[in-house]
């Protein structure tokens, strides 16, 4: 069946959306670790924080609620003044932030520390949400930039986490739908599991879908389009912005291009496999095609296909 645009909106704000009193239980813990690592950064060593940032989905508003395949995860930059950093200090940055994570929380309160490429994790036991810290060194020339390194490749990314921020709000001014559309992609990739595809790829792609028609008029179609352009276009398109339209354009090797629009230099797809990318495409197009089925057939049930058993348009 056709969905009205008042059927998603039920199903986005009473299934998918995290509540405003789980946001405010979550702020106020990811406020406490970054007081608390802020005040062991300073006393332990002689690393000087310029700012934090909290970043990723939970600062777009684009995160969904905890559910057995939706985890929570926040994005916490630290801004780290660069004019005493040297190689060994970036060798050792997550490695100091992992081991004042483990003195500031004792072993109950957290089920797992964990250091990844570019941050160090650690996950609440009472909460279940994850928190990752990511350590960059501040740009002087731009306070709101930063240097983030990977650690296993030794490569360096600038990038900006307000800017990422603002360029969300920016869509969400621009089409009241856009937040919707993108817990309801991200439900949808949650379910199928395209490998290799992240929040923010959708975020773009969606973004972009809206930067090239416009705002959404209606919901469902939009998301039939989204699911519809990575099939049909089998990713083999490059995805830009009108941020970076004064920028020089840089060319990218890479199977998949959706260019940062903080970063004109960035391909934020750049992990992504030819493996990766073929099962992205088949996944997005055999739920294309359920989408379009649903779409027209009387049967609600039909689009659990899509976003799983417990999407509901009523109670």
């Amino acid at each position: 069946m056709s969905l009205k645009n008042s059927d998603l909106q039920y199903y986005d704000g009473n299934i998918l959306r995290l509540s405003s009193e789980k946001r405010k239980e979550y702020h106020a813990q990811v406020d406490n670790l970054i007081a608390e690592l802020r005040k062991h950064i300073t006393v332990n060593s002689d690393l000087k924080v310029k700012k934090v940032v909290k970043a990723g989905s939970f600062a777009k508003f684009t995160i969904l609620k905890k559910t057995a395949e939706d985890d929570i995860d926040v994005d916490v930059v630290f801004y780290i003044d660069g004019k005493n950093i040297d190689d060994t200090t970036l060798d050792n940055l997550n490695d100091l932030i992992y081991s004042l994570l483990t003195k500031i929380y004792p072993t109950k309160a957290v089920e797992d520390f964990e250091i990844q490429r570019r941050a160090a994790t650690v996950t609440f036991v009472k909460s279940g949400i994850s928190v990752d810290i990511v350590p960059v060194i501040q740009d002087e020339s731009n306070p709101n930039h930063g240097w983030q390194y990977d650690l296993k490749s030794k490569e360096r990314n600038l990038t900006c986490a307000p800017c990422h921020i603002q360029f969300i709000q920016d869509r969400k001014n621009s089409d009241k739908h856009y937040r919707t559309l993108v817990r309801m992609a991200k439900r949808w990739k949650n379910f199928a599991c395209p490998p290799g595809l992240k929040s923010f790829h959708i975020e773009l792609i969606l973004a972009y879908l809206q930067d090239r028609d416009g705002p959404t008029q209606n919901i469902e179609q939009r998301f039939r389009e989204f699911l519809g352009f990575i099939a049909q276009s089998e990713l083999n398109k490059r995805i830009d912005f009108p941020e970076n339209s004064a920028k020089t354009e840089k060319y990218f090797s890479d199977p998949v291009v959706i260019i940062d629009p903080a970063n004109h230099e960035n391909n934020v797809a750049s992990r992504i496999t030819p493996n990766e990318k073929e099962q992205i495409v088949n996944i997005a197009l055999k739920a294309w095609e359920t989408a379009n089925y649903a779409s027209v057939e009387d049967d609600i049930d039909i689009w659990k296909e899509v976003f799983g058993n417990k999407f509901k348009i009523k109670d």
